[in-house]
């Protein structure tokens, strides 16, 4: 894990700013395309081919990423990150990385999610 800023951040979370990490396997999600939570969770189930049944609420989420985990570990690229949910409460977007916390915690594969660009925060 690098981050840029040399700031401190857990294990399963990584921030870039400049180059894209080449991350084989890693699965891309395009702030642009997640500005909102329901565009978000569209986004996410079209790119992880989750279930239908998904659900609107953030348990639904961590829900069906915890089954997709179950499978085996998942990293996560998510490009444009200062688009993802800024469309949203600010809330939001802590309530999605409290869920991306809590999945790199407990869950019985690896899980990381790397973010490329500059934060909702940096805006």
């Amino acid at each position: 894990m690098y981050d840029e800023d040399g700031g401190r951040l857990p294990d399963w979370l990584t921030v870039c700013r400049y180059a894209v990490p080449e991350l084989p396997g890693a699965v891309v999600l395009s702030g642009g395309a997640a500005r909102t939570r329901p565009a978000l969770f569209a986004a996410l189930a079209d790119a992880l081919a989750l279930p239908a049944h998904l659900g609107s609420t953030w348990d639904a989420l961590s829900d069906v990423l915890r089954d997709r985990l179950d499978a085996g570990p998942l990293t996560l690229l998510v490009v444009d990150v200062g688009e993802l949910l800024v469309d949203e409460p600010a809330g939001q977007y802590a309530l999605l990385f409290a869920v991306f916390g809590d999945l790199a915690t407990s869950a019985p594969h690896r899980f990381r999610v790397v973010l490329h660009g500059a934060s909702p925060a940096d805006r």
